[in-house]
């Protein structure tokens, strides 16, 4: 009998290992809109300790160009040291391009005066605008930096004193990871660059961009740049195929996990199937009160097999993953929907055995920093070692806020909570209960004012919709007024839209 006579027989036989890779190549270039790219050196960078030092080197160094996009960059010690590297290399001659969130920069805007009158340009991603009123749901949450055609940077740092640490106040450096790259992957990196620089004003010219060819090979390793946008969740689609296809384990680290059903259900099941499924997030939180809510939604993933710990430092920022000692990801982009769904954000997933094993290796090194989660007799969370304060351990100071994202997975676990409260669409943990209390009273006080003051709930939702509506029609306005789009041709390649793929 043939393979066509039974159509089982192609299930029952094991695909070779190299048929495998081919179906999992092809699954991460369709899922992300990243092709594979070759001939690539990959450094991989701990903290600010070593990310710092190494974008300053490559900034003061730089010769043609430098593009730099960061969610945070605050008038401190740290902002003004960057800002004067790039206002000198401005005034040597260097293109200098700056592109900085509103939202997550607008502390340290004041940082950039010293490049007034350098001929660098600076640019604020989505400042708030009346024709807008939501647009602040959208941001900018990359921190990429690329310095002529030879060198990029990638990572989940800012520019700021958080991640050096505050001993005065007795915070630690935040813990982070980034990478640099050089070789052809760099033209990817400023295409990436470019897609929000002309988001946010006149289209970046040709003279910013390099060619992939053009670019020599730095070394072997073979990496996607992926470039998130928001609506495309390219990321989230690699993040679910890379929890379905991991055999041995999947090990990730999050700042702001507040993981889709789809996702949770992916890792529970990989765990299920006996994949070491390892999750690291944060112990100290900046809004109090998202800990416990935080703790029950592990409860499906511990059931599941899924091993969860939380760091004893002040604040883990990173966004990675390493999977069989084979594949990792780097970047900016958490797990939540706002990452995935609502921002630019900007990753490098990385195929490469020595790379994938280095950050295993680190992977380790930050378990012993941080202490498991499990699931009691009573099937309640809670920390392996909650008397660890007792015997004598340090503490970590609460972490400052210094990202949005912690507010907005915040809001997707609390929206979770009332939602499955209302519709008793899954089953409610006892940490859920001191939420639910707040809220309800939250509810009774909003109640009580609208009825013995309807006006003082009236005049702001009136406020709001008439804002809503001008901005609409201001919108369309503009829309009308824009020239029709040229009929369809064979333009000339754009730098952007690169070379053949490898």
């Amino acid at each position: 009998m043939t393979t066509a006579d039974d159509p089982d027989a192609t299930a029952k036989t094991p695909l070779p290992s190299e048929d495998i890779s081919v179906l999992a190549e092809r699954a991460y270039s369709r899922t992300t809109g990243a092709d594979a790219i070759r001939g690539n050196a990959v450094t991989l960078l701990i903290d600010a300790r070593e990310n710092y030092p190494a974008w300053l080197a490559a900034i003061r160094s730089a010769e043609r160009q430098i593009l730099f996009e960061m969610y945070i960059v605050d008038n401190d010690d740290i902002g003004r040291e960057f800002a004067t590297a790039l206002a000198e290399r401005a005034r040597a001659g260097v293109r200098v391009k700056v592109l900085v969130d509103w939202l997550g920069g607008w502390r340290g805007l004041g940082v950039w005066d010293v490049l007034d009158g350098t001929g660098a340009e600076v640019r604020l991603f989505n400042p708030p605008g009346f024709a807008s009123p939501l647009a602040w749901l959208s941001r900018d949450h990359r921190k990429t930096i690329t310095v002529d055609d030879r060198i990029g940077f990638v990572s989940g740092l800012c520019v700021s004193k958080l991640w050096q640490g505050i001993p005065e106040k007795r915070r630690e450096p935040w813990r982070d990871t980034g990478i640099s790259v050089e070789g052809p992957a760099v033209a990817a990196l400023q295409r990436a660059f470019a897609l929000v620089w002309d988001v946010a004003g006149e289209a970046l010219g040709e003279e910013c961009f390099c060619e992939a060819a053009s670019v020599a090979p730095a070394g072997d390793v073979t990496l996607r740049v992926v470039a998130g946008t928001p609506n495309a969740a390219g990321t989230y689609r690699l993040d679910l195929t890379i929890a379905s296809v991991a055999r041995e384990y999947l090990w990730l680290t999050d700042a702001y996990f507040v993981g889709t059903a789809a996702y949770v259900q992916s890792l529970a099941a990989a765990a299920r199937d006996g994949v070491d499924v390892r999750l690291l997030v944060p112990g100290a939180s900046d809004i109090p009160f998202l800990s416990p809510v935080s703790r029950v939604a592990y409860k499906p993933l511990l059931e599941a097999g899924v091993r969860v710990f939380e760091w004893d430092g002040t604040m883990l920022h990173a966004k990675c993953a390493v999977a069989d000692g084979i594949w990792a990801r780097v970047g900016s982009t958490n797990l939540n929907l706002a990452s995935w769904m609502g921002n630019y954000e900007l990753d490098v997933a990385v195929e490469d055995r020595a790379f994938a094993q280095r950050m295993a290796h680190q992977y380790a090194i930050d378990l012993e920093r941080s202490t498991e989660i499990v699931l009691t007799r009573r099937r309640r969370v809670r920390k392996a070692e909650d008397d660890g304060a007792a015997n004598g351990e340090a503490e970590a100071k609460r972490a400052a806020s210094g990202s949005a994202g912690r507010v907005a997975a915040g809001a997707v676990s609390v929206g979770s909570a009332l939602s499955a409260a209302l519709t008793n669409r899954r089953p409610l943990g006892a940490a859920e209960a001191g939420l639910l209390v707040k809220m309800g009273f939250l509810a009774l006080v909003l109640g009580s004012l609208a009825a013995y003051w309807p006006r003082l709930v009236a005049w702001p939702l009136a406020f709001i919709a008439g804002w809503m509506g001008i901005a609409w029609l201001v919108k369309s306005l503009v829309l009308r007024r824009q020239p029709p789009p040229e009929p369809p041709g064979d333009p000339e390649p754009s730098p952007r839209s690169g070379g053949p793929p490898d």
